[in-house]
């Protein structure tokens, strides 16, 4: 436990049979939100589907989110056997949305598992124990709801990327300081429980998983969240150009949930960049599922 709260986990001792066996009657939903990566989706499908064969398998469900794809993504995946779900079915039911937070939203939507695990679709150095790592900690303990992958990122020397190292990380440091042991605050792999994260909003763009983390602290302690290490990550790495707009939505976020910087963030959401364009942040919020699940049903 570090000092503010913040749980890292030693998975040394856990393999799949010890996974399986702490599970129970319980139920696992590993979800990949994507958009064009037909190029990775196919292999990273075939190391999930292992964890779903067997009499008691530790995966109940895989999850393929195809958001709007143009190369094929949906596809692949299902031909790799993965079920896909198109955005679109989604907001049929619950209005839409965009961005990359409303793609994690609808895949807690159309998944059902007590426990969900989220990976990044442009992952190439996914491994089928990341889902067990990550799951491990809230099976055997009630009081975890979030666990986040750490790894090692050759691209950026280690760190924890551009954006976390020069835009999360002193946020959090300034404002949420209790959440400063999370090495990879902005991890696309985690973990969840499913009851407490379908009573928190989840805001649309580039700001979903810090907001999630603050929202999650803010409810229930940030020794509700946990993290554990995955090994080495490889990725797509984005230009800076795109990072720009990720950064403006991280930063935005972080404020909108800051007391005294509330007001401040809520009247400047647009990245001016120097040619004069003006792009608009994305800091819409999906609701509560269980609430929008009321709605619908009424």
């Amino acid at each position: 436990m570090t000092a503010d709260g913040v749980r890292a986990f030693d998975t040394s001792a856990w393999d799949l049979g010890s996974a399986v066996a702490a599970k129970g009657n319980r139920t696992v939903s590993v979800c990949i939100p994507c958009r064009n990566e037909a190029g990775t989706i196919g292999e990273l499908v075939g190391k999930v589907l292992p964890l779903l064969a067997g009499p008691n398998p530790l995966v109940d469900e895989l999850v393929v989110l195809d958001d709007r794809s143009q190369d094929g993504t949906g596809h692949v995946a299902r031909q790799a056997g993965a079920r896909v779900v198109h955005i679109d079915e989604v907001h049929a039911l619950y209005g839409r949305g965009s961005g990359k937070g409303n793609a994690l939203w609808a895949t807690l939507a159309a998944s059902s598992g007590d426990f969900v695990v989220w990976c990044d679709g442009d992952v190439t150095s996914f491994e089928a124990s990341w889902v067990t790592r990550l799951v491990m900690p809230l099976l055997l303990e009630n009081t975890m709801t979030l666990v986040k992958g750490t790894y090692a990122r050759p691209t950026d020397n280690g760190g924890g990327g551009r954006t976390t190292e020069l835009v999360a990380r002193p946020l959090i440091s300034l404002f949420f300081p209790e959440l400063a042991g999370l090495q990879q605050p902005l991890s696309g792999e985690y973990a969840v429980r499913r009851e407490h994260i379908e009573q928190l909003p989840i805001v649309e763009g580039w700001g979903a998983e810090i907001a999630m983390l603050i929202d999650v602290a803010a409810s229930l302690g940030a020794a509700a969240i946990g993290q554990v290490d995955l090994g080495t990550r490889l990725h797509r790495h984005q230009d800076l150009h795109s990072l720009s707009r990720q950064a403006a939505e991280v930063m935005a976020t972080v404020l909108a949930r800051t007391p005294a910087a509330a007001a401040f963030a809520s009247d400047r959401l647009e990245l001016l960049r120097p040619n004069g364009a003006h792009e608009t942040l994305n800091l819409a919020e999906r609701p509560p599922l269980a609430l929008a699940r009321l709605t619908t049903e009424t």
